[in-house]
């Protein structure tokens, strides 16, 4: 499904949700209610299938089960509520609770897969944050019930907390760990968020509200289900199953959510202390003592940050030009060539008469001579192409999604800035360039990357023997040349 088309199902889900909760208690809401969650576990089942089977699939079948096991257990408890009879725990729950491990299971199988070996820093922040939440969970919320009595009437809802615990577990994991931060996550967690919100309310509201609002909540899980089954149809879904980049950096809300989970444990501890002076003068203790030791920790993380920036950086970029060296280019040719449909030109360029100029002026002239090349690239292309130095006098455009009129141009455009001298030290030196081109038009049968990359390489070397000073584009029999 497009952009488009997952926006418009969430905005006309959430509406429904909106006009269910207003109407909750008469029979117009539970019909819009049903109608609209079929619907949602539908799709689910759709967009699941849809895909290829392997690991990338199985989250997404984990999910549409779990909306299959909500969406029975609502049928189930619609039915006895039709008939009068609405026991306090029944078969329905079954369903209800066998949902959350199947979501939980679901992502973090996505954090697996999209951090495969790099989540060890994210499952101890999750844990830590996990573990302060099940604390709190086990003093307000579920030795409340237990203590209230014996049975399944007081186990079944002391295991809801329970639920939520395994849920936040593993939504902390995936949002903890690296991995891309599109839409299709934003939205995974806005879904899990609005699960624990709901239950959260379901156990507290009733203190303070009465019952006919708290039942509304169940259109508040409606729209955590949009929410889930909108990520599922979003064509960037495919973020949250592969491997995506590193997160090098520390967010300073990860700090803050450590920092309270420092102090959660001693001020739960509280609740049975009392508040007398020493307790007060212990918490304000642990909460400076808390401050200091993050204020370091987060120190020391951002001097690592920037001394891994700046090796990452060296890595990845010419030390000369400051342009994208091989392995970047690559990269993104690579990443152009997995995408179906997506096309690109590669520009293969190398400067003619530069061996000269360093024989006569020597190297840094030479250098200084491809400084200045890199600048009027960079200066001929747009924002979304690449411009890589290859080594030695050899360069690359890589221009994604480019008509073949426009890389024509370019390829002219470039010759013409090349040819224009360069000033060193009072003399004028002029090089030229020849360039070999070769278009990914992203059907089937295109190349590999290392394909595409050595037809432009031939090309380039046909304009040298050409005349130079010319381009050639590499045709399927053979070099098409322009002068």
């Amino acid at each position: 499904m497009t952009v488009g088309g997952t926006r418009l199902f969430l905005g006309t889900a959430v509406t429904a949700a909106f006009v269910t909760a207003v109407f909750y208690a008469v029979t117009v809401g539970q019909v819009l209610y049903f109608v609209t969650y079929g619907v949602v576990c539908a799709l689910a089942w759709w967009a699941a299938l849809r895909l290829v089977p392997g690991p990338d699939r199985r989250p997404w079948l984990l999910i549409a089960l779990a909306q299959t096991l909500w969406l029975t257990g609502d049928v189930i408890e619609m039915a006895f509520f039709l008939s009068g009879k609405v026991p306090m725990v029944g078969v329905s729950d079954a369903f209800w609770l066998g949902g959350y491990p199947l979501v939980a299971a679901a992502v973090i199988l996505m954090a697996r897969r999209r951090a495969p070996g790099r989540l060890s820093g994210g499952m101890l922040d999750a844990l830590t944050l996990t573990t302060v939440a099940a604390l709190a969970a086990w003093q307000f919320l579920i030795q409340p019930y237990l203590d209230s009595g014996s049975g399944a009437e007081v186990i079944v809802p002391a295991l809801y907390p329970v639920g939520d615990i395994v849920l936040l577990a593993a939504v902390l994991f995936l949002a903890l760990s690296p991995g891309e931060r599109g839409a299709p996550t934003l939205l995974l967690l806005g879904a899990v968020s609005t699960y624990l919100a709901v239950d959260l309310g379901y156990n507290l509201l009733p203190y303070v509200l009465d019952s006919s609002y708290v039942e509304k909540l169940g259109a508040g899980l409606l729209a955590g289900h949009a929410l889930m089954v909108s990520a599922m149809l979003h064509p960037g879904r495919a973020e949250l199953t592969h491997p995506g980049s590193l997160v090098r950096t520390l967010h300073p809300a990860r700090v803050v959510f450590l920092g309270l989970a420092l102090l959660g444990t001693p001020a739960l501890a509280l609740r049975y202390a009392g508040f007398s002076g020493q307790e007060l003068a212990t918490i304000t203790a642990s909460a400076a003592c808390a401050v200091f030791v993050l204020t370091r920790f987060t120190t020391a993380v951002r001097e690592q940050e920037r001394m891994q920036a700046a090796l990452a950086y060296q890595a990845r970029h010419d030390p000369l030009t400051g342009l994208a060296n091989r392995a970047v280019m690559q990269d993104r040719l690579e990443e152009i060539v997995r995408v179906a449909g997506s096309g690109a030109a590669v520009l293969y360029l190398d400067l003619d008469g530069f061996k000269q100029i360093n024989d006569v002026h020597g190297h840094d002239a030479g250098d200084a001579v491809l400084v200045e090349v890199a600048g009027r690239l960079s200066a001929a292309t747009r924002g979304t192409d690449l411009v890589a130095r290859l080594g030695g006098d050899e360069f690359v455009l890589l221009c994604p999604e480019i008509p073949p009129e426009e890389t024509v141009r370019l390829a002219e455009r470039v010759l013409e800035e090349i040819c224009a001298p360069v000033l060193f030290r009072g003399h004028r030196l002029s090089v030229g360039a020849s360039i070999g081109i070769a278009v990914h038009s992203g059907g089937l049968a295109a190349g590999t990357p290392a394909e595409i990359l050595r037809a432009a390489d031939t090309a380039m070397y046909s304009a040298k023997r050409l005349g130079r000073g010319r381009w050639v584009a590499a045709g399927e029999s053979g070099p098409l040349m322009a002068a």
